[in-house]
């Protein structure tokens, strides 16, 4: 049998990842999937960049999509293009060993690594990734990052943050740091989870479950719904997606990710509700939404901050 080029690959798995992403595999094409990734070792890889182009045109379409209100995402995938693809897409980044990544206020950045795993960094993040030839390491120094860990029994993929450690060899989380701890929430797999010096108070996150571990090493465990799953990691598709989240969470969320931030001047509007998605760098239109919605002004005349409601007297 003649062994595959590199580019033919790279062609199948383009076509694979479309199918994939648009849901139209039955049981034969999973198992045909099955048995062309185990046919040859760089099948997975390949796939898994594939996947990874596509998410970021997902991203580069989300984060330009004019409307205010909503996202309704067209696929521009050209079969057989990954390579092209992941080079022309904007927030892509090579990774080198060794190498930090900084992203700023509202950048949202896609890094395939070299062993097939990717990594998504949410804004004003840093982020140290080092590859190993017996493990892989991450440093989370401030933000948060979702990973797609390729299966490697051999060289487990570590993160750290502050003092809490986070352990998988195949599977997707994500970490987001804050003053007095870390979230973890995993989407894929099984992860484990500690604080350095009690290493042998650890917990274990399966998928669909969340977990803070905090920096006195207290654990609070949750099983969410998978739809506030998906909505705390809109961001990676550029999107902010709320269901009944106070206005004060909401405007909090969109000030993570713009330096002109959202103000409430009015404290009963607080605690209002708010569903819907809206894209991340936005925040103008989220306002003129609560102006509608609650019938209270907005003030849009400072450059650096949007006003909303009226300060009570």
């Amino acid at each position: 049998m003649t062994r595959e080029t590199a580019s033919q690959i790279e062609d199948a798995a383009a076509r694979w990842a479309a199918r994939l992403d648009a849901g139209q595999l039955r049981a034969d094409d999973e198992r045909e999937l099955t048995i062309w990734l185990a046919n040859d070792d760089r099948r997975k890889g390949a796939l898994l960049q594939a996947q990874a182009a596509l998410s970021m045109l997902d991203l580069d379409e989300a984060v330009n999509k004019p409307t205010a209100q909503s996202i309704n995402i067209t696929r521009r995938w050209m079969l057989g293009g990954a390579a092209a693809a992941v080079a022309a897409s904007a927030g892509f980044a090579p990774h080198a060993p060794g190498t930090i990544y900084r992203t700023q206020i509202g950048e949202i950045r896609r890094v395939p690594l070299s062993d097939g795993s990717t990594a998504a960094i949410n804004t004003d993040s840093i982020v140290a990734i080092d590859l190993h030839e017996k493990e892989r390491l991450v440093r989370l120094d401030r933000g948060e990052a979702w990973f797609q860990v390729a299966k490697d029994r051999t060289r487990p993929f570590l993160v750290e943050a502050g003092r809490v450690r986070v352990l998988a060899v195949g599977t997707a989380f994500s970490v987001r740091r804050s003053q007095d701890g870390v979230d973890v929430l995993v989407t894929e797999g099984v992860v484990e989870a500690w604080a350095t010096g009690v290493e042998q108070h650890r917990v274990r996150i399966a998928a669909g479950s969340n977990a803070f571990i905090g920096d006195d090493a207290a654990i609070r465990q949750s099983l969410p719904e998978g739809s506030s799953i998906d909505r705390a990691l809109a961001w990676r598709s550029g999107k902010i997606d709320l269901e009944g989240q106070p206005l004060s969470e909401a405007v909090a969320e969109f000030n993570r990710y713009n330096r002109r931030k959202l103000e409430v001047v009015d404290p009963t509007l607080a605690k209002e509700q708010f569903d819907g998605v809206f894209r991340t760098d936005d925040p103008a239109g989220f306002a003129a939404v609560v102006q509608t919605a609650l019938g209270v002004p907005i003030d849009l005349s400072d450059a650096d901050r949007i006003e909303i409601g009226s300060p009570r007297r």
